[in-house]
């Protein structure tokens, strides 16, 4: 008896038409500096020029349980964008501008139109991020993943004058804390999330908690993309936090010297309904080293360009940099 690959649970010829169906979604997110196509052993890039010492960065991450909620909903357009999202928003935080991004994508069994729409939303989310999308690995592994489960991985390279690499050195007592707002929970806490609403609270799918909304839309919002206006910004931003699990108290000390703390005024933050919702359920404190309560990224503004990031961006002042021990001070 022959035994096939196909009859241990692993389709090459259905890998190839996946392949083929998510070409012009990865085409689409290349730029000038993309040698060659799809197909190679590796994604090859040209590096951008006018950088004085060019400094490569790197960034990895993925999307967590809200994986899960993708599965159980069937709705799988938009993780794809949070994979980018989580990657590319740590690149800005040490002044890298993103250049290309690549994906790992591991199933039980390939379903090729949930897996080319997970891609286009990486895809997407390249766009968005403006970078390009050069290469990536699908594995097909029957019996390390039950039937309708993945798991995603991002890895995104970025470049940087070294000079501007080291944030904290900018840092100065007397800077404002400028908030730009979260779409959503963005990828973070989804254990909790989903432990709220299907375990204790037994809501389903279409149960309406943000008005106007299902919930498993309100949950899937894609996180934000914040490369654009990091970009418009630059020269005004003397910081920035992006504000994943641990919330603004264990991120935003990350761009603090040792010598300088924060304040932030909680009644000046714009909690987003979701949030509102949840916190009738857990304690303020873990609200707040969970999640990022409305706040997806945290920009230190020295005030003389106060102005200008404000009437340029969507942001708001929600606190000012102290003389301090890298601590946050939320009150």
């Amino acid at each position: 008896m022959a035994i096939s690959y196909k009859d241990a649970g692993v389709d090459i010829d259905a890998g190839n038409s996946f392949i083929e169906n998510i070409k012009p979604f990865v085409k689409s997110t290349f730029d000038k500096n993309v040698l060659g196509g799809i197909g190679s052993f590796a994604g090859a890039y040209e590096l951008p020029t006018g950088y004085k010492k060019p400094v490569i960065l790197s960034a990895t991450d993925g999307v967590g349980t809200k994986l899960k909620l993708a599965i159980d909903s069937g709705k799988f357009d938009t993780v794809g964008i949070d994979l980018v999202a989580m990657c590319v928003n740590d690149l800005i935080c040490n002044f890298g501008s993103p250049m290309f991004f690549l994906d790992y994508y591991a199933t039980g069994k390939l379903n090729i139109d949930e897996s080319t729409a997970i891609v286009k939303g990486i895809a997407d989310g390249c766009k968005i991020g403006e970078c390009s999308l050069v290469g990536g690995e699908t594995a097909e592994m029957p019996g390390m993943y039950s039937d309708g489960d993945f798991d995603l991985a991002g890895f995104a390279v970025g470049i940087a004058e070294k000079d501007e690499l080291d944030r904290t050195k900018m840092v100065k007592s007397g800077d404002i804390l400028v908030a730009l707002p979260s779409s959503g929970i963005h990828s973070n806490g989804y254990s909790l999330v989903r432990k709220i609403f299907f375990e204790e609270l037994n809501y389903n799918f279409d149960t309406e908690v943000v008005k106007g909304e299902r919930l498993i839309d309100t949950l899937l919002t894609p996180t934000s993309i914040y490369v654009k206006i990091f970009k418009k910004l630059k020269s005004k931003i003397n910081a920035l936090a992006h504000i994943t699990g641990g919330g603004i108290v264990e991120n935003l000390p990350r761009v603090l010297p040792t010598n300088l703390g924060a304040i932030v005024y909680k009644d000046k933050i714009k909690v987003l309904d979701i949030f509102k919702f949840m916190s009738s359920y857990v304690d303020e404190s873990e609200m707040y080293r969970t999640f990022n309560m409305g706040v997806g990224m945290v920009l230190v503004v020295d005030k003389k360009n106060l102005q200008d990031v404000l009437e340029n961006s969507d942001g708001y002042v929600i606190g000012e940099i102290i003389d301090g021990n890298q601590k946050v001070q939320m009150i």
